[in-house]
């Protein structure tokens, strides 16, 4: 199958490429960074374009040679606005709706694509606020297109080797004496890298998972302070970690978004995790998961060396 992969130099689309790939599919990557995904084209029959995907007419070259469409593409950090920034807007909710209408005008069918577990139009945050309006928005064209079918995966909180997740809490274990957390009594059911790209390479292939939404989760349930506190064991540095006060929290989060680059957290990260972060059942069978713990996955990559 020829398959347009949006996001595919992200994390969880390096994963993805590999596993299309190993299945024999063949893959069109589009980068507004070439040199970013170089290393991309290691993988047997993929190709790296250098393209906007926010453009029409660049995805209407590329939809031209394509079966399905898979969009990983999201962002965790974006300017303020009400009900979300431009940012959130122009990657959860416009992206989305000009892919699907893209798949619409070039009679490609199968659209696979990547919100979050919690997304909800209602939401805390603007992250999730605007993911619940990217799903609204591919609900929307789908429901007049009925020759075409959407899959939807919403994730839990994604984990593996090269992440910013466990990675970056080992790192802190490293250098620090002790480890100030903010949200920790947030509550989150993990999933693995290579799990979620296992289920996105099962339904593409399955007719039944077309137009279904799916909730992505681990087989356990963690609050933040655990997952801190095991990954700085797991890296060879236990360390204490000191829960922060709500106030103190924003305020840290506040001046994180003040330095240069994306912020170790944000205000609006705090509010995502207002909301517990877990799956209301287990991975649907048809996608064929039995999804693997944390301790199964993340002691090997974080291991001392």
């Amino acid at each position: 199958m020829r398959i347009l992969l949006v996001g595919g130099t992200g994390f969880l689309g390096r994963h993805v490429a590999a596993r299309l790939a190993r299945d024999g599919h063949i893959l069109l990557v589009p980068t507004r960074q070439y040199a970013r995904g170089r290393d991309l084209q290691l993988l047997p029959g993929l190709t790296l374009l250098e393209a906007d995907v926010h453009d029409d007419t660049a995805l209407d070259r590329m939809l031209q040679e394509s079966d399905a469409v898979i969009n990983l593409a999201g962002i965790l950090h974006g300017g303020h606005g009400r009900p979300y920034g431009a940012g959130f807007a122009r990657v959860h909710v416009e992206l989305p709706r000009r892919l699907a209408q893209a798949c619409r005008r070039h009679d490609v069918r199968r659209l696979l694509h990547v919100s979050a577990l919690c997304a909800d139009s209602s939401g805390p945050s603007m992250y999730l606020r605007s993911k619940g309006d990217g799903e609204a928005a591919l609900r929307q064209v789908y429901a007049a297109w009925p020759d075409g079918a959407c899959t939807i995966f919403r994730p839990s909180v994604v984990f593996g080797p090269d992440d910013r997740f466990t990675t970056l809490f080992a790192r802190l274990a490293r250098w620090l004496p002790a480890i100030p957390l903010a949200g920790a009594d947030a509550r989150m059911q993990p999933v693995s890298v290579a799990d979620v790209a296992s289920a996105i390479a099962t339904a593409l292939v399955n007719p039944v998972t077309a137009g279904r939404t799916y909730e992505l989760a681990g087989p356990q349930v963690y609050t933040l302070r655990e997952i801190v506190r095991l990954c700085a064991i797991w890296s060879g540095h236990p360390r204490p970690v000191c829960a922060l006060p709500a106030g103190v929290a924003r305020l840290q989060a506040r001046c994180f978004e003040c330095l240069p680059g994306d912020p170790l957290i944000s205000r609006d990260n705090l509010a995502s995790l207002t909301v517990d972060n877990i799956g209301s059942a287990a991975m649907a069978p048809e996608l064929g998961v039995v999804p693997a713990s944390m301790e199964a996955v993340v002691p090997g990559y974080l291991k001392p060396a």
